[in-house]
């Protein structure tokens, strides 16, 4: 992420508040002609809690973190009157994960913290929804890939609480967020599009699906677009940030995969996109659905993307996985900076053993190193000794993930790949970009890194009147932001023979 110092270059503040699953931040964006600059301006951790009912998410402490991160934007950018985009904070758009919810009571009250979408409550939960609607079926309305923690199998697992009862409002936490700072209630398209409830078609809410799961219809919120105006400040907000009271949110791409596909810094067409971070969402930006019977086989989804793009990708889990390695030796006292990890898995042999990183034993928090050893015996494989062993073994995996994923894609889309951008924390990590280029065989551009942030205040810039359309938004982060290139090599028939292997392996199903 650049620092240089604000100038009169850069007129316009936006203020992106991006929420992630181990950290949020909020960061100032200015935006003037061919320039656009991202300084963090406030970190506060996103730490969950396990209580005797399931893992939740301390949204109470997150919100506080951002308003106080909204006070020092204040501090750092100005405030300025409704409509001046000459200096200060224009406004502010909210971005987190997908699939999590809070819901409200008649009187707008949150009904306890929203579960985390790791808790495991929807154990066997999707069964019990297909019984309903079938699980082609389901697909051919959402185009929504299959994963166990889906909003509609959380909410499939609360049926006949109380809380659900009494439930009036569900929304989803970049909604709810926004609602706190506004009092305004809707649902915004690209996260809804993530619930397993939404039309890929026709992009509403599914009232056939609503009505067979006996959901009520007026739980859903009405939708909104990435750019609509969502409110103003609500007095109090404004009262304890500094921003003037009426300080527009605007509705971004709130889902964070969504808002770092817009800064893809493609200008070229036929790219392949790889958002990687605790996951890597990895797939194509295409105009319409593919909810073949063969792309939900193959578990793809369709989620939706701005001006009416579709993002068809798959999830992969991602650096979740070296996370939480680091983590577990971090409580055992063992080296765990990730520099050290890196250089010695950039040491160690290649191919040793390889894992499916979407193999269900990965999904909750633990013992990462131990669950992947346990992989690799039960499979036949070489069990990795060392720490920099489990971090290529992580690594090539990934690669690996990222090569079949994106050939699956190509082949189910019609579409030719003939560049790769991989963008997210994960453009951070030099073996990871240079393992999956030589895995694809196609050129990577890495970066940006801050391509979910960029994604939120270009999304603001726009409604703002300040940017153009898509392209020209890609156009500013390919001419603003540091990319580097990585040129595919390597022994090609040694990832071949390391791609059967994982593919060989059994798979979730």
């Amino acid at each position: 992420m650049t620092t240089t110092p604000p100038s009169s270059a850069f007129a316009s503040a936006f203020a992106a508040v991006d929420l992630g699953a181990t950290s949020g931040r909020v960061i100032l964006g200015r935006v003037g002609p061919d320039k656009l600059d991202l300084t963090e301006v406030h970190r506060f951790p996103n730490t969950p809690v396990r209580l005797p009912d399931g893992l939740r998410w301390d949204v109470l402490a997150l919100f506080q973190g951002v308003l106080d991160g909204l006070r020092e934007a204040a501090r750092s950018g100005g405030v300025v009157s409704r409509g001046d985009v000459s200096g200060g904070v224009v406004s502010i758009g909210v971005d987190t994960w997908a699939v999590d919810y809070g819901l409200l009571d008649a009187d707008g009250a949150l009904l306890g913290h929203p579960f985390h979408y790791r808790d495991d409550r929807t154990d066997g939960v999707a069964e019990r929804v297909w019984a309903e609607v079938g699980r082609k079926e389901l697909y051919e309305v959402t185009g929504l890939q299959h994963l166990p923690f889906n909003t509609v199998f959380q909410l499939a697992s609360t049926e006949g609480t109380v809380q659900r009862d009494v439930a009036r409002t569900l929304l989803l936490i970049p909604d709810l967020l926004v609602h706190w700072l506004t009092g305004s209630i809707g649902a915004e398209e690209t996260n809804a599009s993530t619930t397993g409830l939404f039309d890929a078609l026709t992009g509403t809410w599914s009232e056939d699906l609503l009505g067979r799961l006996s959901l009520d219809p007026d739980l859903f919120p009405p939708l909104r677009s990435p750019g609509d105006p969502a409110g103003t400040l609500l007095p109090h907000v404004a009262a304890y940030t500094g921003l003037d009271p009426l300080t527009p949110v605007t509705t971004v791409a709130s889902h964070d995969t969504a808002s770092a596909v817009v800064a893809v810094p493609a200008t070229e067409p036929d790219f392949a996109y790889i958002s990687c971070g605790t996951w890597s969402l990895a797939g194509l930006e295409l105009d319409a659905p593919v909810l073949s019977e063969e792309s939900r086989a193959a578990n793809f989804t369709n989620e939706r993307g701005i001006d009416g793009t579709v993002r068809y990708l798959r999830n992969i889990m991602g650096m979740w996985l070296l996370e939480e390695c680091r983590r577990s030796w971090e409580k055992e006292g063992l080296p765990h900076h990730l520099t050290t990890l890196l250089t010695d898995a950039a040491r160690a042999e290649p191919f040793a053993s390889v894992i499916d990183p979407d193999a269900s034993e990965f999904l909750a928090p633990g013992d990462m190193p131990a669950r992947i050893r346990e992989y690799c015996a039960r499979t036949g494989q070489r069990v990795p000794g060392s720490q920099g062993a489990v971090v290529r073994c992580i690594l090539e995996s990934l690669a690996l993930a990222h090569r079949r994923t994106l050939r699956q894609a190509a082949e189910l889309a019609g579409r030719d790949i003939r560049r790769i951008h991989l963008v997210g924390g994960g453009s951070r990590n030099d073996l990871l970009c240079r393992l999956t280029a030589d895995a694809t065989g196609l050129p990577v551009v890495a970066g940006p890194t801050e391509a979910t942030a960029l994604g939120n205040i270009l999304v603001q810039a726009r409604a703002a009147g300040l940017v153009g359309d898509l392209a020209d938004m890609r156009r500013l982060i390919a001419s603003t932001q540091h990319l580097r290139h990585y040129t595919p090599g390597g022994d090609s028939a040694a990832w071949d023979a390391a791609a059967a292997r994982l593919d060989s392996a059994p798979r979730n199903p």
